[in-house]
């Protein structure tokens, strides 16, 4: 890929001329300006590099919502991008959650038959197929290798302004992001590229024009605080809404909170963590209830790993546990019990 850099001149043109140079007939330093794209600075190459790589992926999503007894027809429109040459546009989930149409607007103005694939409201991921000719599709990176403070570009239609291109840096990796189904989604890009409604769902690429990012969400009223869904966890989701048109996740059936455990039961049993899931509620026929967990009782481990709350047991309740065996360690009153459980799929994934 070519690289863009400003070369430092000769050792020639920075020693003085002498008498002795001008009576040899050596040409006088030109006096001419250069091109006007020789005095953009890298930084300018880059962000417009990055754009003309990526910007022909990038399409415009259009949603219409049926209309209720109690308000009118809504509509809204999101971001997208295409990731493989035979039609399939990532994008975010809450953009076409729900959607009664779904219409996509390619950079060219072409608008093709398109169909949602699946979607995972707990990664706020969703997945279409276009027919159309002649796609291009973008070029994923590696999310594992983004660095705090190395560039980003943001490309989205923010306000129906299609194809707009915002730059900033990466201000933190690693972060963590509640869906709108309340899972929490790890992994999380922060960025100050500017983004606003309609950008949901475009893509966040590096200076090489490397997608690794799924713009997602800002927060408001605050400036420069902006999140994307890690490129790594896109593919992965990605992979699955092509096979199945969902995600299938592990699911216990017991409601509940996190709770702080006491402190001589910590030490007594030498638990890994200092709080636990206080289970709240057990279903009637769950996996839970079969394996004997009851009201009352705190999870503090499961399948060999430590819980200390609802969000570790999510990140622990993977499509690989529905149908096997696992062990479940929990603690009733002060007693500690290790039950085994056979974690069922969940619900969301059959809705």
């Amino acid at each position: 890929m070519k690289k863009f850099s400003h070369e430092p001149p000769g050792d020639e043109l920075l020693q003085p001329v002498s008498d002795e140079t001008h009576h040899r007939g050596a040409p006088a330093p030109s006096t001419e300006s250069p091109p006007d794209d020789q005095l953009l600075d890298a930084y300018s190459q880059a962000v417009m590099r990055a754009a003309d790589l990526v910007s022909p992926s990038v399409v415009k999503i259009e949603v219409q919502h049926q209309a209720d007894p109690r308000r009118s027809e809504r509509t809204g429109s999101g971001s997208g991008f295409i990731i493989s040459p035979d039609g399939l546009v990532l994008t975010n989930s809450h953009v076409v959650h729900g959607a009664q149409q779904i219409r996509v607007i390619l950079p060219d103005g072409r608008h093709p038959d398109c169909h949602l694939l699946g979607e995972d409201p707990d990664t706020d991921l969703a997945l279409l197929r276009i027919y159309a000719p002649s796609l291009k599709a973008v070029v994923l990176g590696e999310s594992r290798r983004v660095r705090a403070g190395q560039l980003a570009v943001a490309i989205g239609n923010p306000y129906g302004f299609q194809c707009t291109v915002t730059a900033g840096v990466v201000s933190a990796v690693g972060r963590s992001f509640r869906s709108q189904s309340g899972r929490l989604i790890d992994n999380i890009i922060q960025t100050d590229a500017a983004l606003n409604p309609g950008n949901s769902g475009g893509p966040l690429v590096n200076s090489r024009g490397e997608v690794i990012g799924v713009n997602t969400a800002v927060i408001l009223p605050a400036q420069g605080l902006c999140f994307a869904i890690a490129i790594d966890t896109a593919k992965y989701v990605a992979g699955w809404l092509v096979r199945d048109g969902k995600i299938r996740r592990a699911y216990l059936g017991v409601g509940g909170q996190n709770i702080r455990l006491p402190r001589r039961l910590v030490r007594h049993y030498n638990l890994p963590v200092e709080s636990g899931l206080l289970v709240a509620t057990v279903e009637t026929g769950s996996a839970a209830q079969r394996a004997g967990l009851s009201e009352g009782d705190i999870i503090v481990e499961f399948g060999g790993q430590p819980v200390s709350g609802i969000d570790d047991l999510h990140r622990l309740l993977t499509g690989a546990h529905i149908g096997t065996r696992s062990s479940v360690v929990a603690l009733r009153g002060t007693e500690r019990l290790s039950l085994e459980i056979v974690p069922q799929e969940s619900p969301r994934a059959a809705e």
